[in-house]
């Protein structure tokens, strides 16, 4: 996967690299899919949730930058897969997955990882009272129409969150970087397509 898939997306700095040899996917897949679980195939994780390919799912967390002291926020976590490789990457994550038994299965699989600094929390995270606490940098694993406002200020000053922002047939993975209590900056990064996370409604544009 990481010679033939994710280096050719762009994904080349050595420390995301050595965290993908260490975890392995197919124990965030279920087990009726787990010979797909290196494939670009959808692997249905629910009746109405998908995990996002191994090529986003690289990009993703490389482009967010996550650096060693920072606390993350892992939105719509689904089986727990990006949110043990921030884990990797980070002091603390927090996932957040609407399904309760999706939650409850991540949180078992973390353990099992032996991933102390991650934890899962059953949440519907379009929720404005979803997040009571501030965080470093925020991934959201899957598509909305804008940057959710309630996530924007969630971030600490300097925070990042990363998203696929947009409607189809384009989407983008989008950068939003908060520069103070009052300003954030958005900077698209590449074109894809990513099924939308569950919950969140067709809301109006946040206006940086």
């Amino acid at each position: 996967m990481i010679e033939q898939q994710i280096r050719t997306w762009h994904v080349l700095e050595p420390q995301i690299l050595d965290t993908f040899k260490l975890i392995e996917r197919e124990r965030f897949v279920p087990v009726a899919y787990q010979a797909l679980a290196y494939t670009e195939s959808p692997i249905p994780i629910s009746s109405h949730e998908h995990m996002l390919s191994p090529i986003i799912q690289a990009r993703l967390v490389q482009d967010l930058g996550v650096k060693a002291h920072e606390r993350v926020l892992d939105v719509g976590c689904g089986t727990g897969y990006t949110t043990a490789l921030l884990a990797h990457l980070a002091k603390q994550v927090v996932g957040l997955e609407i399904d309760p038994q999706l939650a409850q299965t991540a949180q078992a699989t973390l353990k099992l990882e032996g991933l102390s600094n991650a934890h899962v929390l059953t949440q519907d995270a379009s929720s404005k009272d979803a997040v009571n606490q501030r965080f470093h940098a925020i991934l959201m694993g899957g598509s909305t129409a804008h940057a959710p406002e309630h996530l924007l200020q969630a971030l600490e000053i300097g925070g990042r969150l990363l998203g696929i922002f947009g409607q189809e047939p384009l989407m983008q993975a989008t950068l939003v970087t908060r520069q103070s209590e009052t300003q954030w900056d958005s900077v698209p990064l590449w074109d894809t397509m990513a099924p939308r996370l569950h919950g969140f409604a067709e809301s109006s544009a946040f206006h940086f």
